[in-house]
């Protein structure tokens, strides 16, 4: 079976916790999104760079779900979402490209 890549993992998680909470109006069930994506990324992350790269991954994931809300009352919900996905996205890219 392929293996997804971890930034398109993390991105998603961003991404796919939002929509869920948006979408069901059940906030713990996107929770649950974004918890499963994280999961799965920093045990990739910890397979491919190592124990202390995911630890730092998976602190720059909860920081980039927690800068969104901030982030959200000046450019909008959806932009600083997939803002902080993409920025996600590329760090987990720069820390595993040359490792994985």
């Amino acid at each position: 079976m392929p293996r997804i890549p971890s930034p398109a993992i993390a991105a998603a998680g961003l991404v796919g916790g939002y929509a869920v909470a948006r979408w069901t109006k059940k906030r713990p069930l996107g929770g649950v999104v974004l918890a499963a994506a994280g999961a799965i990324s920093a045990r990739e992350w910890q397979q491919v760079a190592g124990g202390k790269a995911a630890a730092a991954l998976t602190g720059v994931y909860v920081a980039a779900f927690a800068g969104s809300h901030p982030l959200a009352k000046k450019v909008g919900a959806w932009p600083a979402v997939f803002g902080v996905a993409g920025a996600m996205a590329g760090a987990s890219w720069v820390v595993t490209r040359s490792k994985g």
